[in-house]
């Protein structure tokens, strides 16, 4: 009974869930389902059998509903069939129909408009019959008028023809010049000018008396738009101009440099050793079109009358005519200051396009020459206008375009330079900039910051020359042998002091065969280093510099050479691990000659400078720092192979550390060792004394050490008095090889010190002299003054731990057990020396 309570309680809610369903939006389902889930528990599975039953009723009523209307739809198709027929048929009737009516009316359309022209051509000749006495001056003067703006065409194409003829075999000079332009001009303005006077005598004689008239108010009207078209006309031109002096401003440029390249008379030969190319000029006159005219290029050719007097100059080649037609027309309107500002408007968008370089520009030097072409060509084609016209540009206007030309030009040049990393294209670079410069200065145009931006450039050059070079000594020490150079006769010797500055008088006295102290890479190094200052110069001709500035740039640049690309080079061979004791003994050697040939390359640079040391200040090379770096550094390599040599032998060593007895001799491994040093310290001869005695020290205390390191070495446990005197042997042999003076230069026993620790050590063992040791511990005098504590007693304790293994019995013999006691005794007195010694620490 209570499930059926609940049945009836939850049917009247789900068929209000159901209703909200089908009522509300799709929004809102959502909260409406989660109310079936969160009423009582089951009540979900009622509600989805009471939506499976809605379903079927709406299912029924749509079946329902498509069965009542499905016969009156298959009706309404049937009706629509039918009618497609007949409109069919209609649609063809009324297209025929339309086309007889448009044919029968075009017979109708063809007669009523030439009765209309008739008519019209009748009221016509009757006016003009009675009006012609009236009004034929007006048109006579009308007529003119056409016939002055029609002339336009066969005067620019004669003007320009006998303009040409004049240039090439007129007169000379630039007074002649002069008269050509002028005649130019006024000729080609003639027709322009004598139409705006017809226009006013219309305007003020004519045109009153039949003012009545509409063809007279027509032409009234027409005069302003004949006005318009001359300033259209002459404009027209303008742009044609314009347009073609930017298609030739390269041109033009080109021809100005060669001739201010042609004008340096303080070195002829400039531009075969730059290699700077502009090649024959081959400008050809461009056609003239029929209905504008282009800049106009004439002929330019190789000199082949000697006697020719003058060659055309860059404003030869231009015709500047369409300028100055305009310039006229818009003078006469009235409209002068609308002429200038659209002239320099233009013309300031071109210097934009012609100060935009190309992204590839520093990828050869023929890209630096056309953006260098163009912008030469654009500002001699402004200084010429601002010469021979009034007004349209003035000194201001030019002077401002070059200062923002300049800094766009120098942004550029700075960062397309830093992609250079060929020398030889950043000197045809700096080449191009100085008879670019040379150009624009003869114009008028101040280039000093161009000149320092050259010297920015000199940086850039030094940089790129440094890494050619340094490459170049890296080939150059590969490719050396590091033994001095041999000589078979007098050819051979002179050979190699035509090289490289060498005096040695007791080597000159040695007969043949001989050698030489260096390698091939000294005589190598300083011939390059000769020709990285003739580069370097190269850099510095035509910078309209002094011989003192010169000379300094060229010791500076020398010096980054010496101190950064040759020493980084030297250093990087030092270290490399293929260069063994001998490569550097030879590489200390180079460098000392290398040294002493900096004051031959001081005089070499004051030579070529003509710079006089004793009267001038100038900068000193930095050899002697640079070559004493690499010495040191090469001495230091030296010590750490000889060492790591040393290492190699001890590495050897095989001791018996148990042994009773020792052997009677060194061992094998030491005899090996001191052999070797023998042999390297000979070779060590040729050295500077302090090198050699120096490394042999250091060799000494190095094999020192090294031998003490294994007496305490952790991993040794336990040895016995045999290996001690075996030890000892070893030692005497070291002794031996440090008093035999191995190097000459040493002072008494200096080099037996290296030793004096261990020999200490071990004679305090052999003797075992330990009562002496301990009393005199800490007296200046003491016998074992270098014996530290810590490493007796570290060595005591091994010998210690022997005498028990190896004496099982010890025990049971007296002078055995007074031996123990006498170690424990002297051990506890050493660890008590050694804890004295830290508290103090």
């Amino acid at each position: 009974m209570a499930e059926s309570g609940e049945g009836l309680g939850t049917v009247p809610e789900h068929e209000r869930i159901l209703q909200e369903i089908e009522s509300t939006d799709t929004a809102c389902v959502g909260p409406t389902l989660r109310s079936v889930y969160d009423d009582q528990p089951n009540a979900h599975k009622k509600f989805m059998e009471k939506l499976d039953a809605c379903i079927r009723n709406h299912d029924k009523e749509i079946e329902k509903m498509c069965n009542f209307h499905h016969q009156g739809f298959v009706d309404a198709i049937t009706e629509l069939l039918k009618v497609r027929t007949d409109a069919e048929k209609l649609k063809v009737q009324v297209i025929d129909t339309n086309r007889r009516f448009q044919d029968a009316g075009k017979e109708v359309i063809v007669q009523t408009e030439d009765i209309i022209r008739c008519r019209i051509q009748q009221r016509n000749i009757t006016t003009v019959v009675e009006k012609l006495q009236l009004c034929l001056p007006v048109l006579e003067m009308y007529s003119k008028l056409k016939e002055q703006m029609n002339a336009k065409r066969s005067c620019d194409v004669s003007c320009l023809s006998d303009t040409g003829k004049s240039k090439v075999g007129g007169e000379r000079g630039a007074a002649g010049r002069k008269a050509q332009l002028c005649q130019g001009v006024s000729c080609l303005c003639l027709w322009y000018y004598s139409a705006l006077k017809t226009m006013e005598q219309l305007e003020n004689v004519y045109f009153p008396r039949v003012s009545q008239y509409r063809f007279c108010q027509l032409m009234i009207e027409n005069l302003p738009k004949l006005r318009e078209d001359i300033k259209e006309i002459s404009m027209s031109d303008l742009k044609d101009f314009l347009e073609s002096i930017r298609k030739h401003s390269d041109k033009i440029g080109e021809t100005a440099m060669k001739q201010a390249q042609q004008q340096k008379t303080f070195n002829v030969s400039l531009p075969k050793q730059n290699n700077v190319k502009f090649g024959k000029n081959v400008y050809i006159k461009d056609r003239i079109p029929e209905e504008r005219n282009e800049i106009v290029l004439k002929h330019t050719f190789e000199e082949e009358d000697e006697n020719e007097e003058e060659v055309l100059t860059v404003q030869d080649l231009v015709d500047f005519s369409p300028v100055y037609r305009c310039l006229h027309i818009y003078s006469v309107l009235g409209d002068e200051e609308t002429f200038q500002n659209y002239y320099r408007k233009q013309r300031k968008k071109q210097a934009r396009l012609v100060l935009q370089p190309q992204s590839n520009m520093h990828e050869t030097v023929d890209g630096y020459r056309r953006y260098f072409t163009q912008i030469v060509g654009f500002f001699v084609v402004e200084d010429h206008i601002l010469h021979v016209t009034q007004g349209l540009v003035t000194r201001a206007y030019t002077d401002e375009l070059w200062n923002m030309a300049l800094s766009k030009i120098i942004a550029v040049l700075r960062a397309h330079s830093s992609y250079c990393t060929d020398p030889d294209l950043v000197l045809e670079l700096k080449n191009l900039i100085v008879i670019f410069a040379d150009t624009l200065q003869g114009y008028g145009f101040p280039v000093n910051r161009l000149f320092d931006l050259l010297f920015e450039i000199r940086d850039q050059y030094n940089e790129t020359l440094l890494k050619k070079w340094a490459a170049v000594f890296r080939d150059i020490f590969e490719e050396d042998n590091y033994s001095p150079i041999p000589v078979v006769n007098e050819e051979e010797y002179k050979t190699v002091i035509s090289k490289f500055p060498f005096q040695d008088p007791d080597l000159e006295k040695q007969s043949f065969p001989k050698k030489f102290p260096m390698s091939q890479s000294v005589p190598h190094i300083y011939i390059q280093v000769k020709e990285f200052i003739y580069a370097s110069l190269k850099f510095s001709e035509s910078l309209h510099r002094s011989s003192t500035e010169i000379d300094d740039m060229l010791r500076k640049s020398t010096n980054l050479l010496l101190t950064r690309t040759l020493n980084s080079c030297l250093l990087n061979l030092i270290r490399k691990p293929h260069i063994g004791l001998t490569e550097l003994v030879q590489i200390i050697i180079n460098t000392t000659h290398l040294e002493q040939a900096c004051k031959y390359l001081e005089d070499f640079i004051t030579n070529i400078t003509n710079i006089s040391q004793e009267t001038v200040h100038t900068t000193r090379l930095y050899g002697l720092s640079t070559f004493k770096d690499a010495r040191h550094a090469a001495e230091g390599e030296i010590y750490t192979k000889l060492n790591q040599k040393i290492d190699e032998f001890v590495q050897l060593a095989d001791y018996d550390w148990t042994m009773s007895e020792p052997d009677g001799r060194a061992s094998g491994y030491l005899m090996d060792l001191i052999n070797f040093l023998r042999s390297i310290f000979q070779v060590f001869t040729h050295l500077p004394g302090k090198v050699a005695q120096t490394a042999c020290m250091s060799a000494c205390q190095h094999l020192s050490t090294s031998l003490t390191q294994m007496l305490l070495d952790s991993e040794l446990k336990q040895i016995s008095m045999g290996a001690i005197q075996q030890f000892n042997l070893d030692v005497i042999q070291c002794e031996l090889f440090a008093s035999s003076e191995p190097v000459p230069g040493f002072q008494g026993e200096t080099l037996q010190l290296a030793f004096i620790d261990l020999r200490q050590l071990l004679d305090l063992f052999m003797v075992w002299d330990w009562s002496t040791y301990l009393a005199d511990y800490g007296q200046p005098a003491s016998k074992y003054l270098r014996v530290n504590p810590n490493t007796a007693l570290t060595l005591l304790e091994k010998m210690k731990d022997t005498s028990k293994k190896n004496n099982i019995f010890a025990q049971f013999r007296k002078n055995d057990r007074d031996k123990q006691k006498l170690m424990e005794t002297v051990m506890k007195q050493l660890r008590g020396l050694v804890n004295g010694m830290s508290q103090h620490t």
